[in-house]
Order: C-alpha cells, then structure tokens, then sequence
C-alpha cells in the first residue's frame, strides 16, 4: 500500500526550483509560514515545558513529513530542533539539500514517504503541514506518521477543510481570480474536513488537543489564527 499519489509528485516537482523564490509559485507558503513557526515553537514549548530562550527546541527529535523545499525544515532546525524531513520528491530534496548545506544547516533530508521510511527511531514532534491534501489514502498516511511518534509526542496537521467556502476561496478566488496559486495546485475532492481528519486520528492513537482556524487578513496582509476554520485549519494532537 502506497501514501504516494504520482500526479501531485509530478505536479510539485516540476516547480521545485521555486520553492525559495518569496516572489515565485510558493509565495503564499511564504506568506503563511511565520504563523505556522510561532504556532508550533509554542505548542511544543508549553508541551515539553522547555526554558530556553536561544534555543526553544534544543534536542527535540522532529519530522517533517512532505517537507517540500524546506521552507519549515529550516526555520525549525534554526530553533534548535534535531530535524528529520522526508518529501517523496527527489527534486523537492535536491533543492532542500542544497539550501539548507549553503546555510550551514544540518538537516537529515530523505526522499521517502511515512510508510517506506526506515528510521530505528521515533520522534517528539511530527509536522504534516499542507500535506494531507495531496497524499492518497489518508487512514494508512496518519497510520503509518503516528508509529513514527514517540508516546505524548505531538503532531501538527495544516490542511484545508472540505466546505463550500472552501471550493469558492481556496479554488476558484486563490488558483483563478487572485493567482495566488498556479492553476490545478488543489484538488477539492481531496480536501478534508475537520470532524473526518480528527476521526481517523483517533482510531490512530492521537488525540486532539487543539483546533484553530486560520485566516488571511487583507489589511493586514498577513495570515492570522481565527475561530473560522472553514478553510484553512490547523490542529495539534497528542500520541496516547
């Protein structure tokens, strides 16, 4: 059995080389990553109880599932993590490699997905981040991420939900209207809804522990955590 869905590889391989570009295809990655470091940095500082300053994720053991170019992998190493990232793109992890060496940045980069990765070990803190969405198979996916997860270790999952706000904005005004989004970068079908996401979680031994909706804000011009979770989302769980 297979995470790997072959057309969303492609489809993300052949714009690889933008993945650094703050100007390029990823631009709203870009744009969204400083709330998805802060939101982690201090999920996992409450959960872990650590007092460091410096360093706030020093010696936590971290996977970053579907890591891309590493537009996560590399802020969460910086904050001290030991950090583990996979994409089943190879030229995703070429292009991550190559940044992360010419910032002098050790991070174990592997082509390889949650169900074929072979690691003698587990870890505090799993990331799936804008993930779920294109992976086949989202049961076996959180099965095979969760076995990876040491026991009260935590894993963070940001998708988008499946609503008909959804399809308006994260589609139709995101991909046609705004181009924030190369054409064809979503698939509504695969898109998932909260109750569904946090149902098979459960029956894998991760419990939620919190829920929060992001949303972008236009005068702001930056993403913020929201109690509107009819798009995009973002969810902690615990390892039982």
């Amino acid at each position: 059995m297979s995470t790997i869905n072959k057309k969303e590889i492609e489809k993300f391989s052949k714009i690889a080389d933008e993945w650094w570009n703050i100007e390029g295809k990823f631009k709203p990655l870009h744009k969204f990553n400083p709330l998805r470091i802060k939101y982690i940095k201090e999920k996992v500082v409450e959960h872990y109880n650590i007092n460091s300053k410096l360093e706030p994720l020093k010696n936590i053991e971290l996977l970053d599932i579907g890591c891309g170019g590493g537009l996560l992998s590399e802020p969460m190493s910086r904050l001290g993590a030991k950090v583990t990232a996979i994409d089943a793109s190879q030229k995703n992890i070429d292009v991550a490699n190559y940044h992360s060496k010419k910032n002098n940045l050790k991070i174990n980069y592997l082509c390889s997905s949650p169900e074929k990765i072979n690691l003698n070990k587990k870890f505090d803190v799993i990331l799936n981040m804008e993930i779920v969405e294109h992976v086949d198979n989202l049961n076996f996916f959180l099965k095979k991420s969760s076995l990876l997860l040491k026991k009260n270790g935590l894993m963070f999952v940001a998708t988008i939900n499946k609503t008909l706000k959804s399809y308006i904005f994260g589609i139709v005004g995101a991909e046609y209207i705004l181009r924030w989004l190369p054409i064809g970068t979503h698939d509504w079908n695969k898109f998932v809804q909260t109750e569904n996401l946090i149902n098979i979680a459960k029956k894998n031994n991760l419990e939620l522990k919190q829920l929060d909706g992001v949303s972008f804000n236009i005068f702001k011009n930056e993403w913020l955590i929201s109690k509107d979770k009819s798009v995009n989302y973002i969810t902690q769980f615990k390892k039982n």
